[in-house]
């Protein structure tokens, strides 16, 4: 695995990996970029919520729970002043008819599984979740 970082102007960059893919960093207008796209560090957490999505639909279905939609939000907090996030809250939002204690069970074994998240509890980020059943219309 390989990423290869490429500036291109301003506070912007370029991030490719090996198989093709590419993102497009900068800063906010604020910070002294020309916000063409998400900052390193919120990537960071968009790879923490894609990571849960990711690894929660292959649990899944490994327990046979179907779903209908899946969206899962992470807000990260940074508490008195500290570089990094200090703290992350996994909201899941599913509409599913498998049990509460059957999703609950998908979201634990996900939570131990995602490489992101284990990156994150390594670091001492207090990672807490809540899930959410949707409503149907």
């Amino acid at each position: 695995m390989k990423a290869t970082t490429t500036w291109t102007k301003g506070m912007s960059s370029v991030i490719t990996d090996n198989r093709g893919h590419e993102i497009t960093i900068d800063l906010p207008e604020a910070k002294g970029g020309e916000d063409l796209g998400a900052t390193a560090f919120e990537v960071c957490l968009m790879s923490y919520s894609g990571c849960v999505n990711t690894i929660f639909n292959i649990v899944a279905k490994k327990m046979r729970i179907e779903f209908e939609a899946l969206v899962v939000d992470t807000i990260g907090s940074q508490k008195d002043g500290a570089p990094t996030f200090t703290d992350v809250e996994v909201e899941l939002k599913i509409d599913s008819e498998a049990s509460d204690e059957k999703i609950e069970k998908c979201l634990q074994q996900t939570l131990k599984m995602c490489p992101v998240g284990v990156l994150f509890h390594q670091a001492g980020v207090n990672t807490t979740y809540k899930i959410e059943k949707m409503q149907k219309a």
